[in-house]
């Protein structure tokens, strides 16, 4: 007797990567249009992978280029220019040949990859720092300093001392580790693409945890940056705690 078409599709749903070239050879005589169509889409997410894996390749070319140092670093930063909240910088060291599917600039992901990315670079990474610069202190030293100072930070809590960095464009000063910066760095280094998607994360969670103190702000949505309803909520409530003093000038 047959197997039912439900039961092979349910399969191919919880079939892992590597097991999907079996999927194919076991299913690959059944004729039946239900069974063709399943085998092809197999053959369609096998080629999706190898694809995505060519990609994870051409983003480690940075950490193949310095594959001589031990434990590579990827620095970057999210939350420059928000109207509110603080600049979050994150510190990644993966381990060699890392290749953790979908890492990518934090920007170009939705959030439900973001989260997913976030916890499987928690699990898999070797050491992870975050630096957290408040709007206050942004507003003491301004933004390009408190950048520095969030990455600086973010080294600093990574627990142990990389021997390289690769940076997200900048170079950071006050630090005497080696540097190497990266232009657009988040789209081209698999650990500054991990390190773009921690600092999102940990921003994007601490304004939604902000949007529930202050929601007339839309905090939850815009993350502090200058949406219309955000902008409209500052003219009509006037600024909260979080928000940058030295940001706001041209909106009150």
């Amino acid at each position: 007797m047959s197997e039912k078409i439900g039961d092979i599709k349910e399969k191919l749903k919880n079939c892992k990567d590597e097991e999907l070239a079996d999927f194919v050879e076991t299913y690959s005589s059944d004729l039946r249009s239900g069974v063709i169509s399943l085998c092809s889409q197999a053959c369609k997410r096998m080629a999706d992978i190898e694809k995505e894996y060519a990609r994870l390749e051409e983003i480690s070319k940075y950490e193949r280029e310095y594959g001589q140092y031990g434990l590579i670093c990827g620095i970057d930063e999210v939350g420059r220019g928000p109207l509110a909240g603080p600049v979050v910088a994150g510190a990644v060291i993966l381990p060699k040949d890392c290749k953790i599917k979908y890492i990518n600039d934090s920007k170009k992901l939705s959030a439900k990859m973001r989260d997913m990315l976030y916890d499987e670079i928690m699990e898999k990474a070797v050491a992870v720092g975050i630096g957290f610069v408040s709007e206050k202190r942004i507003d003491e030293i301004n933004i390009l300093n408190a950048t520095y100072e969030a990455m600086r930070e973010a080294i600093d809590k990574l627990g142990i001392e990389p021997d390289i960095l690769l940076n997200d464009a900048v170079t950071i000063p006050k630090v005497d580790i080696r540097q190497v910066p990266i232009i657009k760095g988040d789209a081209k280094s698999i650990s500054i693409g991990a390190a773009s998607i921690v600092a999102k994360v940990t921003r994007d969670r601490f304004m939604e945890e902000m949007a529930k103190k202050y929601p007339q702000y839309d905090f939850a949505s815009n993350k502090g940056y200058g949406s219309a309803k955000h902008i409209v909520a500052l003219k009509e409530y006037g600024p909260c705690e979080i928000h940058r003093k030295t940001f706001i000038g041209n909106f009150l």
